[in-house]
């Protein structure tokens, strides 16, 4: 099913896209990917389109919010700064709604509108005060799920701005990956994969830190 949006005027909209990109507990720094949607053209979007720019919507929301609720709680650098970074991933998949024109809502902190994300919430906010590690297992988790999802919207879609920019947001969640396992590792622990086959997991794990651009 294919949802016609009618984009007026030549304008090019200019997409701001900011990624923040953490290794270790090093600060973030963001890298700008520049995307234009050509408004010359009246522009198609699938509804498959746009229920999985509502979904990662909230998916990386579900990493902000449960970085920050992990972050007040243990008052860790790493925490706040993948925090930010996964804001600038919200920003990125809002920029695209809001150029496609599809109505969405960001609910407060802690709440979603998907009931397994508010699942995954609840179980990460309670698992996530037991130790250390376990809230670094978390944030693993997180963005070993983030790098899944993403992987199967990508190949679900022909749309080569969401192609774009998840594949962007795909990157910096590998550079997170390696962060939260690194420090998982440090603390004498280790992390398994949840939802990445191991070898996709070990072949993340034995590349370098990545420019998200």
């Amino acid at each position: 099913m294919k949802a016609r949006i009618t984009v007026l005027g030549p304008v090019l909209f200019s997409i701001l896209l900011v990624f923040g990109m953490l290794s270790g507990c090093s600060d973030s720094s963001d890298e700008p990917i520049d995307t234009q949607i050509n408004n010359d053209d009246t522009t198609l979007i699938s509804e498959e389109d746009e229920q999985a720019l509502l979904f990662m919507l909230e998916e990386e929301k579900l990493a902000r919010d449960t970085y920050q609720f992990l972050n007040d709680y243990w008052d860790m650098v790493q925490f706040e700064n993948i925090m930010q970074s996964e804001q600038s991933h919200m920003n990125a998949v809002e920029t695209l709604l809001k150029a496609y024109r599809i109505p969405y809502e960001i609910l407060e902190n802690g709440k979603f509108t998907n009931e397994d994300l508010q699942a995954w919430y609840n179980k990460f906010v309670e698992e996530g005060v037991v130790d250390e590690v376990a809230a670094l297992t978390i944030g693993a988790t997180i963005e070993d799920l983030d790098i899944v999802d993403l992987e199967d919207h990508i190949q679900a879609t022909s749309n080569p701005y969401i192609i774009e920019v998840f594949s962007s947001l795909q990157c910096g969640s590998r550079n997170h990956l390696r962060s939260f396992v690194q420090s998982i590792e440090n603390l004498g622990s280790t992390y398994e994969p949840q939802f990445l086959s191991q070898e996709a997991y070990d072949a993340i794990l034995e590349g370098s830190h990545e420019q998200c651009n």
